[in-house]
């Protein structure tokens, strides 16, 4: 009986440290963290679409380091509509939105969503995805570049194929 106990709490501390120690992984912070409110579009489904206007719901420190070719940045915390509204008249127009991985993005997709636009997709993954499918990304003057803003160093695990860039304060610190 006192083997069983015993064996019980090391598979308990096992399963414990397991849990602590996971490498986490988009598919499964996505699915913690978002609704599925805006529906996902793949890398390889956008690359199919070149009708598809696209829209950086990143902070702009991180646009300036590096977008999707020909993106609008909007920004999150400072997301106006009315800019949106400006570039984009046609509510029906295919639109995609992104950030690293897809959560703020979702954010700004429910707010298109909510002002009367039909056609928005939430890029699967973000730039982080798309870089990580070794695909190009572009700097503040339009010149490709093998960087990408990986917010923080959390955030920072799940890109893979690109060189991270973190900022903090102004000062960029470059992994």
């Amino acid at each position: 009986m006192q083997y069983m106990r015993r064996l019980i709490v090391v598979l308990f501390f096992i399963s414990i440290v397991g849990i602590l120690f996971a490498q986490p992984s988009i598919d499964t912070t996505i699915g913690k963290l978002n609704k599925n409110s805006v529906e996902y579009i793949s890398v390889t489904q956008l690359l199919q679409d070149s009708s598809v206007v696209l829209l950086d719901t990143r902070k702009k420190e991180e646009y300036d380091v590096s977008h999707i070719q020909n993106a609008i940045w909007v920004g999150h915390r400072k997301f106006k509509l009315n800019l949106v509204e400006s570039k984009i008249v046609d509510k029906k127009a295919p639109i995609v939105v992104y950030c690293s991985i897809g959560v703020r993005s979702e954010d700004i997709g429910e707010k298109l969503l909510k002002a009367g636009y039909t056609n928005v997709k939430n890029l699967y993954g973000g730039i982080f995805e798309w870089k990580n499918k070794g695909l190009p990304v572009f700097d503040q003057s339009n010149q490709e570049t093998q960087k990408v803003h990986a917010f923080n160093r959390y955030w920072g695990k799940f890109l893979k194929n690109a060189e991270k860039v973190y900022r903090f304060k102004n000062k960029a610190l470059e992994n």
